[in-house]
């Protein structure tokens, strides 16, 4: 063992089996009254962050009554655009809980919500309530379901935490009695790693992936990783989830093992490091300390193909509740020249160290500790003619950081003098520019980043375009509904008023990004009424419309 996997190796099982005595100490009621069945599950691969609870079905319905656990107080009450109507709630049993996407509070948290909400004039608020002030007990109904926030259809999603560590766990042990489920997990495809300057496959020091039975031997020589495409499934239903527990053997040793089972807030992003796309790496990267890792020989969980022989590779698959699957492969050792990796020093990055990048137009700082393994950047510069400044490729495809660094782009021209709407733009592989903020400071445009890609500075003077939805419709249903967008730099801001007044217009969905305002006749009298709704960009740029309806 080394210092990648001994301490993490007792550290994780100290956490693993006495996270799981509390589990079997503890019993939670369910949170609703019909059969369970799960749209996603703990651990899940999403981008940037592990999906950190269980997303319970309720029917394709909202409005579904979300009980409490057990007995406790609810400890956070929010409506934020991300996650909708959000309830959290701290348990007397020693774990906290989230309860994300609601459609509505019940009781004094309704309306004390509502009310802080004209008053702020907000959509988006928070409360922290003193502990002990909205006690529960187990079953007691504490909020509606519902498709709230950055969801794709109606549903519960619970986070469980472990309160001494903050620690998101896996809510499943808690509720395993009460779900069916014989159905193994299920892999789809491999892939090689082979790492730069050391190892090759079939001859390449790409990376390929592999059906899981290769019409040709698959051949390689020097440190390659192997990696992993597989989903668990659930008796009955045809959604597809994370897979819990994996483990590679290479000529029946085991060499690593992954158990998504609980991971910490500063964790999440690091699951860009243990991912590529939807396969999970058996092998880990230096900067990675993601403790649901654990490689179990003296290379990170890295093989050597230094025989010219078959070296045989296993992976067992298994869920939550111990259904198993197995994946055999064979990779054939077949000596190869493998060539040094080409780079440039003053564009490869080091993992371990402060990295600095100066060029004319660009400086970059990226602090230790936020790469998780080497980048041998593919740097280039281009220079449009008219381009307020520079279009610089730091790498052709995207790095993931682990956190934020600072990036400054400075101006060739400055073509309007209002510099708030200068704004630094990451451009995709298509070309097309997405704002990511910024601030015009001595001659260069300021910003963080979290990826190592392609970045320029554009100018945003178009304001945000606002449209009716079934304006007709708004009297008889109650709803005044309308679509808001902008194309570069976003919506920031809106705000919206009926006769003059305020009016509590929210973004309820996140997927949809419509602007909704539900009639409230204890504000709106019945008639003929103008609506005034205002919208803002991350520019400064504003747009204002004005529609009359009759209620």
């Amino acid at each position: 063992m080394n210092r990648y996997t001994k301490p993490a190796i007792y550290l994780s099982l100290l956490l693993m089996f006495g996270g799981v005595a509390r589990a079997q100490e503890v019993t939670f009621t369910p949170p609703f009254d019909f059969p369970i069945t799960f749209s996603g599950n703990f651990g899940e691969i999403r981008a940037n962050h592990f999906h950190g609870g269980l997303d319970f079905k309720t029917g394709g319905t909202i409005g579904k009554p979300v009980r409490a656990l057990a007995d406790g107080y609810i400890s956070r009450i929010r409506v934020t655009h991300g996650s909708g109507y959000v309830l959290d709630v701290a348990y007397n049993n020693g774990y906290n809980t989230i309860n994300r996407h609601l459609s509505a509070f019940v009781g004094d948290v309704a309306r004390r919500v509502e009310d802080l909400q004209y008053e702020k004039e907000t959509w988006e608020i928070e409360i922290t309530p003193e502990p002990g002030e909205y006690p529960v007990r187990a079953g007691q109904i504490i909020a509606l379901s519902g498709n709230t926030g950055y969801s794709f259809g109606p549903h519960l999603h619970l986070d469980v935490f472990e309160a001494d560590t903050d620690d998101y766990i896996d809510p499943l042990p808690f509720f395993k009695k009460k779900v069916k489920d014989t159905t193994a997990p299920r892999a789809e495809s491999i892939m090689l790693f082979p790492q730069p300057g050391k190892g090759v496959v079939d001859r390449t020091q790409k990376r390929q992936s592999f059906p899981l039975n290769p019409k040709q031997p698959i051949t390689a020589w020097g440190v390659i990783g192997a990696g992993i495409r597989a989903y668990d499934y659930m008796d009955g239903v045809h959604n597809r989830y994370g897979v819990h527990t994996v483990i590679l053997e290479v000529d029946s040793v085991e060499v690593f093992r992954s158990v998504v089972d609980r991971f910490s807030e500063n964790e999440n992003r690091m699951i860009n490091s243990w991912t590529y796309g939807q396969y999970m790496k058996s092998f880990i990267e230096p900067g990675n300390t993601l403790r649901m890792l654990h490689a179990s020989n003296d290379n990170r969980g890295l093989i050597d193909i230094n025989e010219e022989r078959p070296y045989r590779f296993v992976y067992t698959l298994k869920d939550a509740l111990g259904n198993t699957s197995r994946v055999r492969f064979t990779v054939h050792g077949k000596r190869t020249t493998i060539a040094p990796v080409e780079h440039r020093e003053k564009y490869t990055f080091r993992w371990n160290k402060v990295n600095y990048l100066q060029e004319p137009g660009l400086s970059l700082v990226i602090p230790r500790g936020i790469l998780y393994d080497d980048a041998y950047l593919n740097y280039a510069v281009r220079a449009d003619s008219g381009d307020i400044a520079f279009t610089y490729q730091l790498n052709d495809t995207r790095i993931p950081l682990h956190g934020r660094c600072e990036l400054r782009i400075g101006l060739r021209r400055k073509p309007l003098e209002d510099m708030s709407k200068y704004y630094v733009a990451s451009v995709n592989s298509r070309g097309k520019k997405y704002g990511i903020g910024g601030k015009y400071e001595d001659g260069f445009m300021k910003t963080t980043i979290r990826e190592l890609g392609t970045y320029t500075v554009a100018i945003d003077t178009v304001p945000p375009e606002i449209t009716p939805l079934n304006p007709k419709q708004w009297g008889s249903t109650g709803r005044i509904v309308f679509k808001a967008k902008d194309e570069e730099t976003g919506i920031s801001s809106y705000r919206g008023t009926i006769d003059g007044e305020y009016a509590l217009f929210g973004k309820p969905n996140s997927i949809s990004g419509n602007l909704v305002y539900e009639i409230d006749p204890k504000r709106v009298e019945r008639g003929k009424h103008v609506v005034e709704i205002t919208v803002t960009d991350g520019c400064g740029n504003r747009t204002t419309e004005q529609f009359t309806f009759v209620w």
